[in-house]
């Protein structure tokens, strides 16, 4: 309802609203004066019948009685000497006169409440106009066009559109550098894997040729720098959504188990042990190699915590609403500034250990989150460091 309408409506209901007070008042007065007029002619007709040669007076008294002004007759109780009261006059008060009296008051109501709830209604659909339309918006419902209209929403209607077209405007800035970032990011991979690769090779020859002490820590760094490409090209594809995913039911003890095989040289070069509870079969829905993946560096961070002859220990269940997984160790723990901040990439908390780059609980994360899952991570009352992994069903 626009603005004109509007006037119109409301000019509508006030001229209905006026006719029927007038009607109303008009019918008031009527009675009224009928209930005046017909109780002193009845008066005056008894008078003349009984006594006819009185006539002439009664007709003189009434003339006197019409001159009088209302501050003259009111209060007058010449009839309470007598025993007359008000509630003995105006019996005869017509009922079909207050009856429609009353049916008109409740017209006007009615009029009233009609434009209310109208307006109501109108209110509502369009109230429930603007929230579809927020709805469809939050859904990303493609081709979403917000129907302009003119009324008291008016002003809300423009700062929504305004507000969705910037949100809207945003998130497509946001993708877009985000797939730039994520290119940007494979395009450095790939240029390291070439440069890395020749270095790999030319040390293999030196290391025939000319065998040098340095060689070792040269092939060190190479190997580091080759698990940096891989991990930065793994983030540059779950970036782009590119990351191939083969989704199966993944059984939590296997991949655990699988994790652990995975990393039994390093484990017991450390002297480094993993227990893995058995508390029967959980499965949710994910990519085996990927999980593992993930485990494997949650694990690793673990071991490189413990001290020689500790334990890394594993758990895991199940309610209703997640699969949950457990790993921690017996070591110092987390320091308490670097919980916010463990699975920001590149970050290397203050006890960091071994010559880790900062990717793998980074890379842990992205993959659980790709399966619908949360890590967090913080210290065991008991002592050590502990990841809670939460698979939502």
């Amino acid at each position: 309802m626009n603005g004109r309408e509007k006037k119109t409506g409301l000019l509508f209901s006030i001229c209905i609203s006026f006719f029927f007070m007038a009607c109303l008042s008009w019918l008031w007065l009527y009675t009224c004066r009928q209930a005046a007029y017909e109780p002193i002619s009845a008066f005056c007709r008894i008078m003349v019948e009984a006594n006819p040669e009185t006539e002439q007076q009664v007709f003189s008294a009434l003339k006197e009685f019409h001159a009088l002004t209302g501050p003259e007759i009111a209060g007058d109780r010449f009839l309470a000497s007598y025993g007359y009261t008000v509630r003995e006059f105006c019996k005869g008060y017509p009922l079909p006169a207050l009856a429609l009296s009353f049916a008109l008051l409740l017209a006007i109501l009615c009029v009233f409440l009609i434009i209310i709830l109208r307006t109501d209604k109108k209110n509502r659909r369009r109230i429930d106009g603007l929230t579809d339309y927020l709805e469809q918006v939050n859904a990303d419902a493609g081709g979403t066009v917000l129907q302009m209209r003119e009324d008291d929403f008016s002003r809300l209607q423009d700062e929504l559109y305004k507000t969705v077209t910037a949100l809207r405007q945003t998130r497509e800035d946001a993708v877009a550098a985000k797939k730039r970032f994520a290119e940007n990011l494979e395009n450095i991979a790939h240029q390291l894997k070439t440069p890395i690769t020749a270095a790999c090779l030319s040390l293999e020859l030196m290391k025939r040729t000319y065998p040098d002490a340095h060689a070792e820590q040269i092939e060190k760094q190479l190997g580091r720098l080759n698990r940096l490409e891989e991990s930065l090209l793994t983030l540059s594809k779950i970036d782009a959504g590119t990351l191939p995913f083969c989704r199966t039911t993944v059984d939590i003890y296997t991949a655990l188990t699988l994790a652990a095989e995975h990393l039994s040289g390093l484990l017991q070069k450390e002297n480094v042990s993993v227990s893995i509870l058995d508390n029967g079969c959980v499965e949710f829905s994910g990519d085996l190699e990927w999980t593992m993946e993930a485990l494997i560096n949650l694990l690793k961070n673990c071991m490189e915590h413990s001290q020689p002859g500790g334990t890394v220990h594993c758990d895991y269940s199940e309610n209703p609403l997640y699969a949950r997984i457990r790993i921690w160790d017996e070591g110092s723990g987390f320091d308490p500034a670097d919980i916010p901040h463990l699975f920001e990439r590149f970050y290397r908390g203050r006890r960091a250990a071994g010559n880790g780059i900062g990717i793998g609980l980074a890379l842990s994360r992205s993959i659980f989150a790709l399966q619908n899952g949360t890590i967090a991570a913080y210290n065991r009352e008991e002592g050590g460091a502990c990841f809670e992994i939460r698979v939502y069903w």
